[in-house]
């Protein structure tokens, strides 16, 4: 791929967890091409891979890990396995996350009428699952808590590293229908800026990204039609999107060279960066 930004990572090692899929994995690319040996984590194996193989074939350094962000010992593991393969990690990008159809609501707004009646497929407020918020929340938040553990110890002992989680719109802005995500995406804006206060003095510089709207495998059938036009949800993100569009996996990458590059953000922390096509600053009027 081509980079927007000349940024020279030679000599780094990074992790992607989550790096699997379309936003990630563009991600992993990127780091790749600007000189970094790159470790690609997903709970799918063959989808680690096949990032690992694109970067190897373009000529830069990969290698694919299946691993649950959510334990320990498959943390531990996959440390163990990319240290002993290209060395310390340096950067730290905290993809893995994603949403549960039991921590979603069927409708956007309240609709008294339909509280004491049971309509199959139907779910509202007072029947989301417990677990499939639990689920959720774990998945986001405490997805990029573990791997913050796990990763950053080699970065306070030579105190250097960089850290970016990957937070979202609705961490600005709740959306309809998902509370749990909404909420979790929240907390990963606030341990943002909590651990890059807690690691100031260790040297490890910790940011955010919150992408706006993208296509992803996770969303494309809630947006589209099978036939490519835009859902209703899809049309009313794309009215309240003054670029009038989805971003692409490569609008990502300037903003995600710019904070890795001690160079380029050294002084740079704490910071949560839409990235969003102005969804986050539109009013709606």
């Amino acid at each position: 791929m081509t980079v927007p930004l000349k940024v020279d990572l030679k000599g780094k090692t990074a992790v992607v967890t989550g790096g699997g899929g379309i936003l990630c994995g563009c991600m992993a690319k990127a780091l790749a091409e600007s000189g970094a040996s790159v470790a690609i984590t997903d709970l799918r194996l063959e989808a680690a891979e096949a990032v690992a193989r694109e970067i190897i074939k373009a000529g830069g350094k990969a290698m694919g890990i299946a691993c649950n962000v959510l334990e320990k010992k498959s943390l531990e593991e996959a440390r163990r396995r990319i240290e002993q393969e290209f060395g310390v990690v340096d950067i730290l990008i905290n993809g893995a996350g994603g949403n549960h159809p039991k921590g979603t609501t069927s409708m956007e707004y309240m609709d008294p009428e339909k509280i004491e009646k049971t309509v199959e497929g139907m779910k509202t407020f007072y029947d989301l699952d417990p677990e499939g918020i639990s689920f959720v929340f774990n998945l986001n938040f405490l997805g990029t808590l573990l791997p913050s553990q796990v990763f950053t110890k080699g970065m306070a002992l030579k105190k250097k590293g960089v850290v970016i989680n990957i937070s979202s719109m609705n961490a600005f802005k709740p959306l309809t229908k998902i509370p749990a995500y909404s909420a979790a995406k929240a907390a990963v804006s606030n341990f943002t800026q909590w651990l890059a206060v807690h690691m100031s003095k260790a040297g490890i510089r910790v940011n955010a990204i919150a992408p706006g709207f993208f296509l992803t495998d996770q969303n494309r059938a809630l947006l589209t039609e099978k036939d490519g036009s835009l859902t209703r949800r899809g049309k009313t993100i794309i009215a309240h999107t003054p670029a009038g569009k989805f971003g692409s996996p490569e609008d990502l990458i300037g903003a995600l060279l710019w904070l890795v590059s001690d160079d380029a953000a050294g002084f740079v922390t704490g910071t949560v960066i839409p990235v969003d096509g102005g969804f986050s600053a539109f009013s709606g009027v």
